[in-house]
This record gives C-alpha cells, sequence and structure tokens, in this order.
C-alpha cells in the first residue's frame, strides 16, 4: 500500500489544487499488461501524464487533482492485473509537466538493468472464446493471444519488453491488429504477441518423407489433418510453446507402445493431455487439490490417481502402456490454442510426451525437429513463429493438500525466487548431475533456470551451456564466484571448473550435496537459522568419501553437522547397482549375512556366474562403494518383494514399491537407531529387512509389505528426527531430498513431527529432488561469502 502522499499542492490559475507524483513499481510488470493497467486506471482517476518500462521497473508520472492523485497511487497494489506481481513501490512528489493526456511511451533501457522477465501464460478464457465463436476474426486461429495470456519467456529476445524484442517482431500487426493494440479499451492494448490469421504465424502439416500436406494458408486443413493421423493411430509430433510434444491417441494400446519402441522409452510413465477437469475425472480420481492444480494458470502436469474403470469401460481406459505397473497418471489440461483445437477435432485424450530421445534437450525449431524426430514421428505440425527459449512441461504431485513439485518448468520459470541472505556478488550455482538446473544468485534475487535434465550427454551440457548463457545476458548478471557440488564426477561440476579456470574466478565453492537440499527448503521459506535437516535421496558425496543419501543434519545455511545416517551397506557394482536392485538387495544382505543365510533370493534372469561376481565385489570391496542411501534402501525392498529387479529408468523402483503399498495401512515392523562408537546415531536396515522376508515366508501379500516398510521407515525416522532436534534444541524440522516425492512418506513423517509440535518445512516453490539443488547451493554459497566478507577476509573473485 502507498500511504497518502504529503506535498503542498500548486495552486492552478482555475483555484484548483494540482500536484504531481512518480511511482516506480518493480517486480513482475512487464509482459502481464501492466501498462495497459496503469492507462486505464488513469483514466478512471481523471489524472494525466505518462508510463514507461525504465531501469528494471515500470516508471509512472501522474499529475491532476490532488485527491484523485492519491487514489490513483493507492489503488494501483490493489487492483493488479491477474499475472503481475509487486514487490516494491515506491511514490514521490514530482514537478508538474503540464500533460494534456495519459500515454504510454517507448522503453527505456539501462544497460545494467535487472528486469523479471514472465513465464508463459495458457490461453485466458476470453481468448478460447474467441477460438469457437465462428463470428469472430480468430476463430480457430491457434495463436491468438492478449494482454492476459500467450508466450512470454518462450518469445522473448531481450529486455524491456517490447514487440521489437520478441520473435514476433518479423510479423508486423495488420490494420485490425493495430487498432486493438492502440485502443486502451481494448484488452489486446499494447498486447506484444497479439497476432491474427491476416498477419500472425501459421501452421504447416509434413509428413515423415518430406511431402508438404499443407501450407501456410488453412491452419483448419492442418489440424485436420493431424486429427486424422492420430485417430489412425499415427504419431505426430507438435510444435508448441517452448518446443515440440509427440502426441499419439492414449487410448490406442498398440500406437502407444510403438511410441515406446522409437522413443527407446520402455517403461517411464507418458503424460497425457485431455481437454478438461471433467474428461480427467473419466481416467482419474481428481480431488479438489488436483482440479485446482490442474486447472491453474501454469497448466502443469499432475499426477493423480488412475481410475478403476467398471465392467464395459473398456473403450475408455487409457492403455496399459502409458503408465505400466504403476497406480498414477499425468494429466495436463490444454495450455494454448493449438492444444485446445487438436484435443477438440480428435475427442479422445492424448499422449502428450517431450520431443526428445532419452539424454537429450527437447527439439524446438523446424529444421531440428526433421532432423532428430522424422524416425519418431509418422507426421509433423509445424509453425513459423520462432521459439526463442525451449522449455518442458512442469510436473507436480499431491500429497493431501501438499504439492510436491517434481519439476519447475513452463509457467513458473524464469520467475525469480527470494532468497533471505543476500550474496556480496553475483554468483553462479551449477547445480547437480540429474534433474539438472542452474541459478544465477544476484543479490537476494535467485533466478533458477528451468529444468535442463540430466547432464548423460554432450548434447544435454551444450544446452545447459546455452540455456546459462541465455540467462546471463536476459538478466544481465556476470558472476563473480561459482558453487558446485562435491562429487568430481558430475559434469555440472566440470562446468564450473572450467568456467572458474577460463574466467579466471576465485576458488570454486563447493557445497555437500544435502546440505544444498536442506539450505534450498530452509531458505525457499525464509528460514536462516539452524534446523534439523532430513535429507533422503538416492546418491550424494559426502565429506568422509562415502556416498550418503540417508542423513540427518543440524544445519543453518552457512555449514552442518552430520548427526546420524542409515547404517552404510557396499553398492557392488558402483553405478550398475543403481540400475539394478538386485545388486543393491546383495549388499544390504551382505551387512549379516548369517542372519539372512535361510533366506534364499535368486532374482529371476541372473546367472550364478553373474552373483558370483557380487559376491566377489562385496567380499573385496572392488567397487563396492559403502552407501547410507534412503533411494538405494527402497531399491533394495523393491527386489526383495520381487517389484523390480532391473530398474527401466531413474526411480523406477522406488516407484513401483510405492504403487504397491497403495492404500494398505501398514504395521510398524523394527527398524531400531542406536549410537556409534563414534558418537553418532545409526539406523540399522538389518531387522527391518529380515522382517520383510519373513512376511514373504509366510506368504504375507506383497501389497501388506510394502506398507508396512514405508510405515517402518516413516516412523523410526522422524522419531530420531525429533530425539536429535530435541538434543540440539532445534524447533525446525526440514524435509528434503528427491525420496520425499513419494507423498506417503512425506505426509506421514510430516504429521507425526507437526503433532509432536515441530514446525515442518518441505520443498514448495522448488522441485525437493535435484532440480531444487542449484537454488540450495547459491544460498549456501552466499552465506559463505558474506560470512567471509563479515570478517574482512577477501572473496578472491
Amino acid at each position: 500500500m502507498i500511504s497518502r502522499l504529503i506535498d503542498a499542492p500548486q495552486s492552478m490559475s482555475d483555484g484548483t489544487a494540482r500536484k504531481a507524483a512518480r511511482v516506480t513499481v518493480a517486480g513482475v510488470v512487464q509482459g502481464v499488461g501492466f501498462r495497459p493497467f496503469v492507462h486505464r486506471l488513469a483514466n478512471e482517476f481523471d489524472v494525466v501524464g505518462w508510463v514507461r518500462n525504465a531501469s528494471g521497473q515500470v516508471e509512472i508520472h501522474v499529475e491532476g487533482d490532488a485527491d484523485a492523485v492519491d487514489a490513483f497511487a493507492a489503488a494501483i497494489p490493489l487492483r493488479l492485473p491477474t499475472l503481475a506481481r509487486i514487490d516494491t513501490i515506491n511514490a514521490a512528489i514530482d514537478i508538474i509537466e503540464g500533460a494534456a493526456d495519459f500515454r504510454i511511451l517507448d522503453s527505456q533501457d539501462v544497460a545494467t538493468a535487472r528486469l523479471q522477465v514472465p513465464a508463459d501464460v495458457v490461453t485466458c478464457e476470453a481468448c478460447r472464446a474467441e477460438l469457437f465463436d465462428p463470428s469472430n476474426r480468430r476463430f480457430h486461429y491457434p495463436f491468438a493471444t492478449c494482454t492476459d495470456c500467450g508466450p512470454r519467456y518462450t518469445v522473448i529476445e531481450a529486455l524491456p519488453y517490447d514487440r521489437e524484442r520478441t520473435s514476433l517482431r518479423t510479423f508486423p500487426l495488420c490494420a485490425a491488429c493495430q487498432r486493438e493494440y492502440d485502443s486502451p479499451q481494448d484488452r489486446r492494448f499494447h498486447a506484444e504477441s497479439t497476432a491474427c490469421p491476416d498477419c500472425g504465424p501459421h501452421l504447416r502439416f509434413v509428413v515423415n518423407d518430406g511431402q508438404l500436406l499443407s501450407d501456410v494458408i488453412g491452419d483448419d486443413a492442418v489440424l485436420r489433418a493431424a486429427a486424422d493421423a492420430l485417430k489412425a493411430g499415427g504419431i505426430v509430433a507438435v510444435r508448441g510453446l517452448g518446443g515440440f510434444h509427440v502426441a499419439v491417441d492414449a487410448t490406442n494400446s498398440a500406437a502407444v507402445t510403438r511410441l515406446r519402441l522409437r522413443k527407446r522409452r520402455d517403461a517411464k510413465p507418458l503424460a497425457c493431455m485431455v481437454r478438461s477437469i471433467a474428461e480427467a475425472e473419466q481416467y482419474a480420481d481428481i480431488t479438489a487439490a488436483e482440479s485446482q492444480w490442474l486447472s491453474s494458470r501454469e497448466r502443469p502436469i499432475v499426477l493423480v490417481t488412475l481410475r478403476a474403470l467398471a465392467t464395459g469401460d473398456a473403450d475408455r481406459a487409457l492403455a496399459p502402456a502409458v503408465a505400466p505397473g504403476l497406480d498414477r497418471v499425468g494429466l495436463m489440461l490444454p495450455s494454448t490454442p493449438l492444444h485446445y483445437l487438436l484435443l477438440d477435432l480428435i475427442d479422445r485424450p492424448l499422449v502428450m510426451t517431450s520431443g526428445n530421445l532419452a539424454d537429450e534437450p527437447l527439439a524446438a525449431d523446424n529444421a531440428e525437429a526433421r532432423e532428430r524426430l522424422s524416425h519418431i514421428a509418422d507426421a509433423m505440425v509445424l509453425h513459423d513463429r520462432d521459439i526463442v527459449a525451449r522449455v518442458d512441461d512442469s510436473v507436480v504431485r499431491l500429497a493431501g493438500e501438499r504439492p510436491i513439485l517434481l519439476r519447475r518448468a513452463r509457467g513458473y520459470a524464469p520467475l525469480p525466487i527470494g532468497s533471505p541472505i543476500s550474496s556480496p556478488v553475483p554468483l553462479l550455482a551449477v547445480g547437480a548431475h540429474l534433474k539438472n538446473t542452474f541459478t544465477f544468485l544476484h543479490g537476494a534475487h535467485a533466478y533458477v533456470s528451468p529444468h535442463i535434465g540430466d547432464l548423460d550427454s554432450i548434447a544435454a551440457v551444450t544446452h545447459w551451456r546455452a540455456v546459462r548463457d541465455r540467462y546471463a545476458s536476459l538478466f544481465r548478471i556476470q558472476p563473480e564466484a561459482v558453487v558446485a557440488d562435491l562429487h568430481d564426477g558430475y559434469l555440472s561440476t566440470r562446468e564450473a571448473e572450467t568456467i572458474v579456470r577460463e574466467q579466471g574466478l576465485g576458488p570454486l565453492i563447493r557445497v555437500q550435496h544435502h546440505h544444498a537440499h536442506i539450505a534450498a527448503v530452509a531458505a525457499e521459506h525464509g528460514v536462516t537459522h539452524r534446523v534439523l535437516g532430513v535429507a533422503f535421496d538416492g546418491t550424494g558425496a559426502g565429506t568422509d568419501g562415502n556416498v550418503w543419501g540417508m542423513e540427518f543434519l543440524t544445519a543453518d545455511l552457512s555449514g552442518f553437522e552430520r548427526v546420524a545416517h542409515l547404517r552404510p551397506a557396499p553398492l557392488p557394482g558402483g553405478d550398475r547397482a543403481v540400475r539394478m536392485p538386485w545388486r543393491t538387495l546383495a549388499g544390504y544382505l551382505s551387512l549379516n549375512a548369517d542372519v539372512f543365510t535361510p533366506f534364499a533370493i535368486h532374482p529371476p534372469h541372473v546367472s550364478d556366474l553373474e552373483q558370483r561376481i557380487v559376491a566377489q565385489q562385496i567380499a573385496h570391496a572392488l567397487n563396492a562403494p559403502l552407501a547410507s542411501s534412503a533411494g538405494r534402501l527402497f531399491d533394495a525392498v523393491a527386489s526383495l518383494l520381487d517389484l523390480c529387479h532391473v530398474a527401466r529408468f531413474e526411480g523406477d523402483a522406488a516407484m513401483q514399491l510405492e504403487a504397491c503399498a497403495n492404500d494398505y495401512v501398514g504395521a510398524v515392523l523394527p527398524f531400531p537407531w542406536h549410537m556409534n562408537r563414534d558418537g553418532m546415531w545409526t539406523l540399522d536396515p538389518v531387522p527391518l529387512l529380515v522382517a520383510l522376508l519373513e512376511g514373504r515366508a509366510r506368504g504375507d501379500l506383497k501389497e501388506q509389505l510394502a506398507a508396512d516398510f514405508h510405515e517402518s521407515v516413516a516412523f523410526a525416522s522422524i522419531d530420531l528426527a525429533i530425539r536429535l532436534a530435541e538434543e540440539h534444541g532445534l524447533e525446525t524440522i526440514v524435509l528434503a531430498g528427491g525420496c520425499f516425492q513419494n507423498a506417503r512418506l512425506l505426509t506421514t513423517m510430516s504429521r507425526r513431527a507437526t503433532a509432536m509440535g515441530f514446525r515442518v518445512l518441505t520443498a514448495q516453490r522448488l522441485p525437493t529432488n535435484d532440480g531444487g539443488i542449484s537454488y540450495g547451493q547459491a544460498v549456501v554459497g552466499a552465506a559463505q561469502l558474506q560470512a567471509l566478507q563479515q570478517n574482512g577476509a577477501s572473496l578472491c573473485v
């Protein structure tokens, strides 16, 4: 709120009291219809002056009747456009310029200004109505937008946000669009991405032999051709907002199976797009919270529970190959006019999976798609609006009412996230190896990249560099410090070392993986004091040279102390054990061979020779690193219950284990913790594994045993966390790491700690998995740099 401006109004010749004010607004105020909003507000309050984008903010000069100027300024934060967000707003008395009306001035660029770039916005209801109104000139036009919706980040080439700095600059407005653009009362007033069939982008339909079936004229014909191909079981690549989707009829088992073969995606679940919440409810049991997320303006993929169809409903079922062996499926609603029109024509759900092969970045431009997707897709829907920044779909699931963000991308990035600690110098945190993001931290603003993915190929690293360079240019940040993980083998760490060496920066700041997980969640909630952090994930380099992953740390943003962990077990074959849960199980069974001798484990399709090799690796500690990993414990139990012996994708075993537990009520089995000789508490998995093996020997249901395992891990872990928090005088418990993508584990532990009077923090605006690591690295790096500065030490940058 702005308090009343205090000044001495100037007395005009007609006896009225007039004054002028200068209002500056910072935040998400460009690309969201803010200047048109200010223009309409000025007309409403009968004041004159101007508004412009300037110096990383919006600048307003207003003059008129003194009370009207006050009322105008006070109304700005109260009546914001839907997409706008104000971080700061300041008003000061200005000189009367004698303006005759209120105008939108050209943007004023300042080389050092940092602007907040808006994320892409789902099609608004007004534009959607126009799509299906035969009397409207944008009827069935797949690129309809206005000030309230449409592309932003994916078309912006530079700031300030004006049409000439977007990929729409190659489409001059026709007379009709220009009138709308110039009219203060029109909702397309200064809508930089606006277009129509006469002056805007258009579609093409191309089959994979390169034959052009429909050119610029006839978007309807392109859409009908695509719909016909999909109905016939074809695979169609569709160029959307931030890149390509590969689409197929989600009810056609043969088509979905063929897509998996061509995309080399054996079992990882596929996301589906449906027209509405009502249609989603035909395929899944949707909670009220899930419905809100599905229909939110970010339009993420939401993981929902598959519906058990009644007899006779098989024709409405999603193909089993969409999410094989799982009880959940990812659904999303259309986010662009193109999606709405295509879904309307096909009248059935579509698989909409990323247009790439495994370990490759998303295909974005037409030529790239023709080269990389032609062996996957039978045909392609192309368009001629350049995609400046490729961005994937965001993914979320709900744990009750609590959101778990699995991937932060379209709809969220590149909006900055605040940091409770300000970095003394601009810094770059390079993130982890899997589910990579990076973060630029400038002052107290963290610019977290969209989801980039696993850095397992040269193409992925090249994409990482391109997105990093774009962020540096867009937000005008030249880092003076670089932060990376402790793991020397991460390609992100190697990139960080190269940057430091080539740019002559100070020493590379290294942050332990699980400390970064905990710091990310704490900082997101504005917490800087010491907390009890519980970090559960797959693997992360520990400070003792071993692999960590089920860690209890007392931590603040600058440092941590490890106070408890899971008893380490060998991982025979190292990374091979991650891909083969039966190897991980063998490592756990070696912790007490005598206890496990009565329980013979013979994984199917594993030769006696390979089992002997694994036994030798364990016995002689040959390529069998010790790991205190929650993720590997989940893998081992998935193998023990005969659910998953060889993982088809990262997280496969844990997902199957959670799906198996389903709605069964679990019993608490023994999972004790004790004090080591070094004074550290250790959770011992041996009694828990024995109890599960005994249950298998009795013939207990796998579903029940899976539920028992979840309950046992949750109760033992949170009870230990509570004990540690009380010992160290801490009132806040942070739950972080990829294992807390498991809604059952997260919910049970959160509820128990909350019931005991503790404040429980979980990731809300960033992924709890490694997608949040770079933000955690950034705030830890900033805290350490700040401590050096306060102690008078050189920052060495």
